[in-house]
């Protein structure tokens, strides 16, 4: 067995994302393949789906063990997208695969990935103001079972079609209806529900025998030593931080799902991250120069005794 050692470092780069931020397997990955190493479509999703189902219990252990998952929300995903996952195969096949209909996909991905930056943008914006809710305890939340259900099953069927949504659509879709998770406890809750989410599209996808053996080997030896470094990482970091790489991965993965090109796509990055650091450099001069105002307040002056 011959192994491919650019796409194994590859794979590599791309797990130490999704061990930081819960997604970008599908979302990059099976890109990765397709544009840099010319990896037949079908292959390239069967191929990133099993070694998904590999990598992914690797980052969800290591935040099991540092309390970031929430085992309740899990289950209810997993309800909903386990059995749409597998039935997301079937469907791909009975529908012939169909061009228009996968571009269709990927299109409503890539634009409800932007609404996600929007998300994140404003909630860091509005933290900054002192407005948004305070994050909870990561066993405190008030689970919504039937919209999380839902959302399972439409994140599942999705990841059986086109690999593409079990880390993206899904933190999506918790943004909106657990906006108090921290940034670590929502990519470990992630990264724990898409175990079996991916195992389930991963056998759909064996059952056809439409995976190759050498990349999918390829892409598991590069792929848990990242996810393992990238989740020791945000399991530790300030949420802040986790944020940050969160809505810049959310926007990378959002411009190739909308076929953005390469060139534009890396001025479009960096141009969002100079404007960020900008803002953030500007809030903390700010917040420099309040410190002081408020230290300089008159001290009331000492009162007199008689001597």
């Amino acid at each position: 067995m011959i192994i491919d050692f650019p796409l194994l470092v590859g794979s590599f780069l791309v797990a130490v994302i999704v061990g930081l931020t819960g997604m970008g397997g599908g979302a990059l990955m099976t890109p990765m393949m397709m544009l840099f190493f010319n990896v037949p479509p079908l292959a390239a999703v069967s191929s990133d789906l099993v070694a998904s189902a590999v990598m992914k219990p690797v980052g969800g252990y290591v935040h099991l063990r540092h309390g970031t998952v929430n085992l309740r929300l899990v289950a209810w995903l997993c309800a909903g997208s386990v059995p749409a996952a597998f039935c997301g195969v079937f469907l791909a096949r009975a529908f012939g695969e169909d061009a228009a209909a996968q571009q269709a996909v990927k299109y409503a991905l890539g634009i409800a990935l932007l609404l996600a930056v929007g998300g994140l943008v404003a909630k860091a914006w509005l933290a900054t103001r002192g407005h948004s809710q305070p994050d909870a305890d990561i066993a405190g939340i008030t689970l919504r079972p039937v919209p999380t259900l839902l959302v399972g099953m439409l994140g599942g069927a999705t990841v059986g079609m086109s690999s593409v949504g079990a880390g993206s659509l899904i933190i999506v879709a918790l943004l909106v209806l657990y906006p108090t998770l921290k940034a670590n406890q929502l990519v470990g809750t992630d990264l724990v529900q898409a175990v079996p989410l991916v195992t389930a599209a991963a056998l759909g996808h064996l059952l056809y025998g439409d995976f190759q053996l050498h990349l999918t080997t390829s892409l598991i030896l590069g792929s848990i030593p990242g996810v393992y470094l990238g989740a020791r990482v945000s399991s530790r970091a300030p949420s802040g931080v986790i944020r940050a790489i969160l809505a810049v991965v959310l926007l990378a993965s959002a411009l190739k799902l909308l076929e953005v090109g390469n060139l534009a796509t890396a001025w479009i990055l960096c141009g969002t991250v100079t404007a960020g650091a900008a803002c953030w450099l500007s809030m903390r001069r700010g917040k420099t120069r309040a410190a002081p105002s408020e230290s300089a307040a008159p001290t009331p002056a000492p009162a007199n005794h008689p001597g």
